[in-house]
């Protein structure tokens, strides 16, 4: 026959918590600590405690290790990097409120087991004297219900007392009922209720084998089944005993080894995860070992490999044996990435110090020269500096705008005043069309004396006239070539070569540049000249290597005279700009010398 006092002993494996912390952010971890110890019994939550303490512990190592990287890529020394977020201080102040009030309950506890250990024991001691008292049976056996009674609601005692105390009462209780043997109905009734109450119990351990109820969950059911069947239920008769016993503990059995084939399943499913943990490392691995040259490649990066941080926390728990290796594991890629990222950002950032030089240089030369009038020249520098800050990288981003704007804006300030000039420009050149036409038309009714003198300032004059009245619109240039053709051709009546001609009318420009109110004229008509200069230069080069191509030189092939001719007719022109520099530099020689010579005399 089994001894009831000596159940089956059922020890339930249970997981470290119920929820998975992995998949949760510091912040998220502090709210379900902070949620547990105003919800939950804080003798009940010790588990969850130090599962969430763990996972807090190790993303927060992680993110310790970011931010150390993040310092030294910025040029700080490790020995001194400090770093504490107020989400670690908020944690540990929950965490250090949950071990004072565990603290406080324990000692509560412990005052409460010795108090509960007191009254069992007084218990026991009146169930002992209850043997030996004679008064009727039936008033005794109600005090032993009563003492039952009491003993069911003492309350929880120590572990080291707990064994010894249920073996003591246990024996009295057997000792009571051989001494009311005699008293077989009472006997009777009482054993009938405890086979009722421990047939309940087999019910009910039968319920927690189907299918709704999962191994862990009916596991622990079952020790409060075993509690009950030992604390507040007495024996049965002797014809039951042992086989409602027998039938216990094969229930129990069976629940133990539902709980062990609901861990085994747990085993294979943490097996899985740590399947999926090792291959979402090999792809962080694999992107670690990716060295991008750009911001969006990096940006790019980073973003992927958020993404395989966040399936590795959302993978799930894997087996303990391994926690740690694949832990490390994944710290290791993270910290790769973020090494070569960072100095990836540290490199960057000098370049991006030298770019801002750069740029500040241009925004300093567009605002210089948003005012300008010279046309010609500004327009061409100001599409130069816009071509230069497209070529330079990047800037700190806290200056890009800033200084983007800036830029813009004397850009803007200048190509605005431009367009309207071109504009106003246009108008006064379809004004000066119609006056040209004007004096086309004079001209050609001019007919030459026999005064020469005469007819040089005549023709100086008519040169003169056509000059102040300036451009016209590029589509009616040929006006223009008309006016000189014909001019030209009076100049030639007069004994006078293409040079002499060339340098008569330019001297009725430089007499206009003279009197200009802008003193850069002439400087900018030196800069012109001497562009044209070289690009006719430039020309003529390119002529006479494409005649080299011809090996011999024919001058009867239709092709070479056309080359030849072309060559001559460059030389010719370039000979007319040479011409038109030497008059200009004589020309500001002069005036270099008025100038020195007004000093002079504002001296004395």
């Amino acid at each position: 026959m089994l001894d009831e006092k000596n159940d089956l002993s059922v020890e339930v494996q249970e997981e470290d918590n119920t929820l998975s912390y992995e998949a949760m952010s510091l912040e998220d971890l502090t709210k379900a600590l902070k949620k547990l110890l105003e919800t939950d019994r804080i003798q009940a939550i010790r588990g969850e405690v130090n599962a969430i303490r763990k996972e807090f512990d190790a993303k927060y190592e992680m993110l310790v290790e970011e931010k150390r990287e993040e310092y030294l890529a910025d040029g700080g020394e490790d020995y001194d990097f400090k770093y504490e977020s107020p989400i670690h201080k908020e944690f540990y102040a929950l965490l250090k409120e949950y071990r004072e009030r565990f603290s406080e309950l324990h000692k509560e506890m412990e005052k409460q087991h010795k108090e509960n250990l007191t009254q069992r024991r007084e218990i026991i001691e009146e169930l002992k004297n209850l043997i030996n008292v004679e008064e009727n049976i039936g008033t005794t056996f109600k005090q032993f219900k009563e003492l039952q009674e009491r003993w069911r609601n003492a309350g929880p005692v120590s572990k080291a007392d707990y064994e010894d105390l249920w073996n003591n009462y246990h024996h009295h209780v057997e000792r009571f009922y051989d001494y009311i043997h005699l008293s077989k109905d009472l006997r009777d009734i009482d054993f009938k209720r405890n086979l009722e109450e421990k047939e309940k119990l087999i019910a009910r351990a039968e319920e927690l084998l189907s299918d709704e109820v999962d191994g862990l969950k009916a596991a622990r059911e079952l020790q409060q089944l075993h509690r009950t069947w030992k604390e507040e239920l007495g024996p049965v008769d002797k014809e039951h005993r042992e086989s409602i016993w027998e039938r216990f503990t094969q229930l129990s059995k069976q629940i133990r080894d539902k709980q062990q084939e609901y861990l085994k399943n747990l085993d294979k499913i943490f097996e899985e995860n740590l399947a999926k943990k090792k291959s979402i490392i090999e792809k962080m691995n694999a992107l670690a070992a990716k060295e991008p040259t750009t911001h969006n490649g990096w940006k790019q990066l980073s973003k992927e490999m958020q993404t395989l941080r966040e399936s590795y926390f959302n993978a799930g728990r894997v087996p303990e044996k391994e926690a740690d290796t694949v832990w490390t594991n994944f710290k290791a890629a993270f910290r790769i990435f973020d090494k070569k990222k960072n100095h990836f950002y540290k490199a960057s950032k000098k370049e991006q110090q030298e770019n801002l030089v750069k740029k500040l240089a241009l925004v300093e030369i567009a605002k210089a020269n948003q005012d300008s009038t010279d046309w010609e020249v500004t327009t061409e520098l100001m599409k130069k500096i816009q071509r230069e800050w497209k070529e330079i990288g990047a800037v700190p981003i806290k200056n890009s705008e800033k200084i983007w704007k800036e830029f813009k804006k004397a850009c803007d300030n200048y190509f605005n005043h431009y367009g309207e000039a071109v504009k106003a420009n246009k108008d006064r050149e379809f004004s000066s069309l119609d006056r040209k036409k004007e004096l086309l038309d004079e001209l050609k009714a001019y007919q030459l004396g026999s005064d020469k003198d005469k007819n040089i300032a005549d023709l100086q004059e008519y040169a003169r006239r056509w000059d102040e009245l300036g451009r016209t619109p590029h589509s009616k240039k040929s006006i223009d070539i008309k006016f000189h053709k014909i001019i030209d051709g009076l100049f030639k009546k007069l004994d006078f070569d293409k040079q002499e001609i060339e340098i008569m009318k330019y001297n009725n420009k430089l007499e206009r540049l003279i009197n200009d109110d802008n003193e850069n004229s002439l400087n900018n008509e030196v800069i012109y000249v001497k562009r044209r200069i070289e690009e006719i230069k430039s020309e003529v080069l390119q002529l006479e290597n494409n005649l080299s191509f011809f090996g011999k030189i024919d001058e009867k092939n239709p092709l070479i005279k056309e080359v030849l001719k072309n060559i001559n007719n460059q030389k010719e022109n370039l000979l007319t700009w040479e011409n038109k520099l030497r008059e200009l530099k004589n020309l500001q020689k002069s005036q270099q010398a008025e100038e020195n010579t007004a000093a002079e005399e504002e001296k004395v």
